[in-house]
C-alpha cells in the first residue's frame, strides 16, 4: 500500500495544527517546519477546508486551525477521503486486462490485506499520532514555541 504525499501533507498539516492548538498557523508555518513546497500545502489546505477539517481567514490576520477536535479526526476515514484510488493492480481496475484475473485470486488477497489496512487506520485519531508525552519535543521540532504570542484564531465570518 503506498500513500501517496496528498495524503501525507494533509496528515503533516492536521498534526501542525493539533500540537498548535487554537493559534493562528500560516501555510508558510507549515512549509518552514516541514521543509515541503508551499504550493502543494496551498492545495492541500484549500481541499481540508473545503471538506470540514480546518478553518482558514484570509488576510493579514489570517490562518488556520483545526475545525475539530483531534478525538474526532479518524486516520482511515481520513485516508479514505484523501486518496484518489485503491487500485493496488491492474485487476482492481474496471479496465484492467490481465488475461489470469478470472483464475486468479491476487486481486482478493489484495482486497483482504487493503482492507486489513484500512480497519487498522480506523483504530486510531489523529490525537494517537503524537506519542503521549512527546508533545513538548514535537513542538520544539516543528519551530512551535509552546508559549507562543500569537494572537488567537477567531473566525470572523
Amino acid at each position: 500500500m503506498h500513500i501517496t504525499r496528498y495524503t501525507d501533507y494533509s496528515l503533516r498539516v492536521l498534526i501542525y495544527l493539533s500540537l498548535n492548538k487554537n493559534k493562528r498557523t500560516t501555510i508558510k508555518d507549515i512549509a518552514d517546519s516541514y521543509d515541503i513546497s508551499k504550493n502543494h500545502l496551498m492545495k492541500v489546505v484549500h481541499h481540508l477546508n473545503k471538506i470540514g477539517y480546518i478553518e482558514t481567514l484570509r488576510g493579514k490576520k489570517g490562518g488556520m486551525k483545526l475545525s475539530v477536535s483531534p478525538e474526532d479526526i479518524n486516520i482511515g476515514k481520513l485516508v479514505m477521503e484523501l486518496e484518489p484510488d485503491f487500485s493496488l493492480v491492474e485487476c482492481f481496475s474496471p479496465k484492467g486486462a490481465c488475461a489470469i484475473t478470472p483464475v486468479c485470486e491476487l486481486k482478493s488477497i489484495l482486497a483482504s490485506a487493503l482492507s486489513a489496512f484500512l480497519q487498522r487506520l480506523n483504530q486510531y485519531t489523529l490525537a494517537d499520532v503524537v506519542v503521549k508525552g512527546g508533545e513538548e519535543k514535537a513542538l520544539g521540532i516543528l519551530g512551535i514555541e509552546a508559549n507562543k504570542t500569537s494572537i488567537p484564531f477567531k473566525n470572523v465570518g
